[in-house]
């Protein structure tokens, strides 16, 4: 790996020699994003080849999301209580591999295939999220403050780089592939290179070095007593308190049409798996290509408020949704993927900047649980918004007045969650960096 930072810039390869850690973070971005974006660019259609119907596409966001909620807490607690979270991580991507390889055995469970499939998408994503959440709690021990941002910036970057090429080549292969069949195994076999992908993660964490502080110090028991006080800190952090509702009301719009929007892109666009590939590859590389924008924007203005454009521009994407539907099929696709790649050119904020967000409304001492905390509340609303999504669709008609009318209030409420967080950035201005 050494040899090839001379084809880096300057300031990385500083970067590199100073602080080797944070490259592995680097590294370990790129592994877990190419795994992750392999696996999860084809996870509804798996599921319709599978035979499931609208309802149990709900579910592929609904039960690992649910089951996710009921582990993060004690997860979180669990990794507070260790000073050393390097096995937890590796223990976590041993159970995500395993996961992904029982997503590539549904087929061979012939009429229980999607839920053998949904139980295994479970275990994966929740193994997913105590990840997530075990990385998080490291990082910010091993990178100092003045190059969080630097460093998630990078990472962000070249991750982004290869969650284009993750959907562009699973779109090529399987519009190439005719029969159902087939595709069925090309999609066993992404899951297999997701297995793969996450080896290599495990073999690039475990390089990493215990420090000598948390090497002389022992793991602490964890006790009723201890959970309590750090329940009552916790709900005595009025900052993070205010910052998770205006977070979580913001999540909530976002969730609200994950599956709606692919039956629309399926049922109403009539994309092929080629044209479904290029809507997260047109969003991925917009965001590519501003990255380097924001990142300036939050040294220079803190990274609260160009979250701000991130949700605007989330804002946009039903907007364009409901014009593009209402377009001849012959053009509606089209201009649908160039609509939803100009929605993303502020999205990489969201991304880039929540979790620098969470670090400045979080104590060092029980960061791991507050993250959890969070991050349930999100799981709680990925689950149940992309099944209230399809309810009101429902409700509304099964039809494309339905569906542009669901689109409709889904953009009204992103423009309130906007608004929120504006007036929370205002009400917060102390903050570090904010």
């Amino acid at each position: 790996m050494l040899s090839l930072l001379k084809y880096l810039p300057a300031k990385t390869r500083n970067l590199a020699r100073v602080n080797p850690v944070a490259v592995r973070y680097i590294v370990d971005g790129v592994l877990a994003v190419s795994a992750i974006n392999l696996a999860s660019s084809n996870f509804n259609l798996f599921a319709m080849r599978l035979g499931a119907t609208d309802f149990q596409l709900s579910l592929v966001q609904f039960l690992p999301q649910i089951f996710t909620m009921l582990v993060l807490i004690p997860g979180g607690l669990l990794m507070d209580s260790l000073h050393n979270k390097k096995r937890i991580v590796i223990v976590m991507i041993t159970i995500v591999m395993l996961g992904y390889f029982l997503c590539s055995l549904s087929p061979v469970a012939g009429s229980y295939s999607i839920y053998f499939f949904l139980g295994s998408l479970t275990l994966t994503v929740s193994a997913i999220a105590l990840y997530n959440i075990a990385w998080q709690s490291f990082f910010p021990g091993v990178v100092g403050t003045n190059l969080r941002n630097y460093v998630l910036t990078l990472r962000t970057r070249v991750s982004l780089i290869f969650a284009m090429i993750a959907p562009l080549l699973v779109g090529i292969i399987l519009t190439r592939i005719a029969a159902i069949n087939g595709k069925i195994i090309a999609h066993q076999a992404f899951f297999i290179c997701a297995v793969f992908l996450f080896l290599l993660t495990a073999l690039n964490f475990r390089r990493f070095k215990r420090s000598r502080h948390s090497a002389g110090m022992e793991s602490k028991h964890i006790s009723f007593s201890e959970i309590k006080t750090t329940v009552k800190s916790l709900l005595h952090n009025k900052q993070f308190l205010l910052f998770t509702a205006v977070a979580l009301f913001f999540h909530m719009t976002w969730h609200f049409d994950w599956t709606l929007y692919f039956i629309g892109q399926v049922n109403y666009l009539k994309m092929n798996e080629f044209q479904v590939g290029l809507v997260p590859l047109g969003a991925t590389a917009i965001q590519l290509l501003t990255l380097k924008f924001w990142s300036r924007k939050n040294e220079r203005y803190g990274v609260v408020l160009p979250f701000t454009f991130g949700i605007l521009g989330l804002s946009l994407c039903p907007a364009f949704m409901i014009v593009a539907v209402s377009l001849p099929i012959s053009l509606g696709p089209h201009l649908f993927i160039l609509l939803h790649t100009l929605a993303h050119v502020p999205f990489c904020v969201v991304t880039l900047n929540l979790f620098q967000c969470i670090l400045q409304v979080t104590d060092n001492e029980n960061r791991s649980f507050s993250m959890s905390v969070f991050a349930c509340l999100i799981c709680l609303s990925n689950a149940v918004m992309p099944v209230a999504g399809v309810a009101l669709y429902h409700f509304l008609g099964i039809d494309l007045n339905g569906f542009r009318n669901t689109f409709g209030i889904i953009f009204i409420l992103r423009i309130i969650a906007a608004g929120l967080w504006l007036l929370w950035w205002r009400q917060n201005k102390n903050l570090n960096n904010c």
